[in-house]
C-alpha cells in the first residue's frame, strides 16, 4: 500500500532523525533527538506529537446518538455536550473492531475518533450501520490534523498561548471546548495517550504546519520538545495502554484486553452484546498482562512466551557455525507456548525493560515466572501489575480512562 503523509510531513522530514512506517501506512518521525530524552521530557515538562494518522468520523442527524450508542459498548445516552468517552466497538462475535473516543457536540452531532491502523475499516463499519438510522456519516480525517501536547507543564504552556485561557483552565479530564491559538480555530480536548496531564488539538489540516511551528517556538520556555513514535511507544507501554494493530488485532474481545470495565450491559441493544455476555459467563482462555524482562533489549512482536518449566535449566555449547564454542540457553523442543508478546520497550521512567502480551489465564497472575523467546534467546520474565508507571496512582491524561 502507498505511504501516507500527514500535513506535517515536511517538518518532520527536516527535523526528525528518521521516519518509520506505522499504523495506517503513515510515515511517522521515530525521534527528533534521543527517544529516552523525549520520553523523560514528556514526564517532566511538555512534549508535542503529530497524531494526525488517527481518524475523525463526523456523525450528524436525528439518529446520531442512537447510532453511536448501538455501535459502542459504553453508555452514550448520559454523555453531555463537551464530554468525551472512551470505548470499544465490537462485532457480533464480541471481538474488537477498534477502540475509539466519542466526542459529543450535541444530541444530533458526534465525532468518533478512531485508531490509526483500522481507521478506514472503522469508518466503513460506522457508515454501514448508519443505513436507515437517520444519521449522516462523513470521514473528516483528511481535513483535520491532530496535535498532542502532553506533560505536567502542558496546561501552563497552552494557557499562555490560547485566546480563551479561562475555558482551557476550566477543562476537566475528558472534556473538550473550542478555542483559538495564533489565529487558528481548533477543538481543544483534555485527553492523551501518555498517562500525563495533556491536551489534544483538533486543527484544520491546512493550518497545522504553521501552528506546529508557533507552538514549538513559544514552548521553549516551558521545556517543550517534539517527540516521536519511539517515545510514544515507551510512554504508553509504561501506562499499559493498548495500541490497535499489535495489541488489538481483531481477535480479542474487551475481556482479554482488560477493557471490559467500560461495557454497559444495562444497554439493551448494542452490537456484540449477546456474545460478550456468553464470554463473561464462560471465562477467558488468555489475558493481556504486563511483563518485566531481565534483558537489555526489548522483545519483538510475536515473540513466544513459555512457562519456566519449558526452558532448559542448563546451558549448551554451540558446536557449529560462527558461534561455535559459545554457551547458549536452549528451549526444550516440543513444548507449547503459553503466550506471545504484543509490545515491548524500555520503561525510561521506571528503569526496566517492559513488555505487554497475551498469556494463558493459568499463567496470568502477578508474580508468575515465565520465559520469553526473544530472537531465539530465552529471557526471564515476571508477570506484574499494570500500569508499570503510576506514581500518583492516578490516570490524569490517559486516552483509555473515562468517566
Amino acid at each position: 500500500m502507498a505511504e501516507r503523509r500527514t500535513p506535517l510531513y515536511d517538518i518532520h522530514a527536516r527535523t526528525a532523525s528518521r521516519m518509520v512506517k506505522g499504523g495506517g501506512d503513515y510515515l511517522f518521525p521515530f525521534s527528533y533527538t534521543a527517544p529516552q530524552d523525549e520520553h523523560l521530557n514528556v514526564r517532566q515538562n511538555v512534549g508535542m506529537q503529530d497524531l494526525t494518522s488517527m481518524g475523525e468520523v463526523d456523525i450528524k442527524g436525528p439518529g446520531a446518538e442512537r447510532l453511536v450508542n448501538r455501535l459502542v459498548v459504553a453508555p452514550i445516552l448520559n454523555l453531555l455536550p463537551g464530554q468525551v468517552r472512551y470505548s470499544t466497538m465490537c462485532g457480533p462475535d464480541g471481538r474488537i473492531i477498534d477502540d475509539v473516543t466519542v466526542y459529543k457536540f450535541g444530541d444530533e452531532h458526534f465525532m468518533v475518533v478512531t485508531s490509526s491502523a483500522p481507521r478506514k475499516t472503522t469508518f466503513r463499519w460506522i457508515a454501514e450501520h448508519a443505513t436507515g438510522m437517520s444519521a449522516y456519516v462523513n470521514d473528516m480525517s483528511g481535513a483535520i490534523a491532530l496535535l498532542s501536547v502532553q506533560g505536567p507543564r502542558s496546561r501552563d504552556f497552552l494557557a499562555a498561548v490560547a485566546d480563551d485561557t479561562a475555558a482551557l483552565l476550566a477543562l476537566k479530564f475528558f472534556r473538550f471546548a473550542p478555542n483559538r491559538i495564533n489565529g487558528t480555530e481548533l477543538i481543544l480536548s483534555r485527553s492523551g495517550y501518555t498517562g500525563e496531564l495533556g491536551f489534544e488539538l483538533y486543527t484544520p489540516a491546512e493550518e497545522a504546519a504553521s501552528l506546529w511551528e508557533f507552538l514549538e517556538k513559544q514552548g521553549k520556555e516551558f521545556g517543550l520538545l517534539p517527540y516521536g513514535a519511539g517515545a510514544m511507544q515507551s510512554l504508553r507501554i509504561e501506562k499499559a495502554l493498548p495500541l490497535a494493530g499489535p495489541d488489538i488485532d481483531g481477535e480479542q474481545t474487551p475481556f482479554e484486553v482488560g477493557l471490559n470495565r467500560w461495557i454497559d450491559f444495562t444497554k439493551r441493544d448494542f452490537v456484540g452484546r449477546e456474545a460478550l455476555l456468553r464470554i463473561q459467563e464462560q471465562g477467558l482462555r488468555e489475558r493481556w498482562v504486563g511483563l518485566e524482562l531481565q534483558s537489555e533489549s526489548p522483545a519483538n512482536l510475536g515473540d513466544r512466551i513459555y512457562a519456566v518449566a519449558d526452558i532448559k535449566a542448563f546451558r549448551e555449547k554451540n558446536v557449529t557455525g560462527s558461534e561455535a564454542g559459545e554457551m547458549v540457553d536452549a528451549e526444550i523442543a516440543g513444548h507449547t507456548p503459553v503466550g506471545r508478546v504484543t509490545s515491548s520497550a524500555k520503561g525510561h521512567s521506571v528503569g526496566k525493560m517492559l513488555a505487554l502480551g497475551y498469556v494463558d489465564a493459568t499463567h496470568a497472575w502477578p508474580g508468575a515466572r515465565l520465559m520469553v523467546l526473544a530472537g531465539n534467546r530465552p529471557v526471564s520474565a515476571t508477570v506484574v501489575n499494570t500500569p508499570f508507571f503510576d506514581p500518583a496512582d492516578s490516570a490524569c491524561g490517559e486516552r483509555a480512562q473515562s468517566q
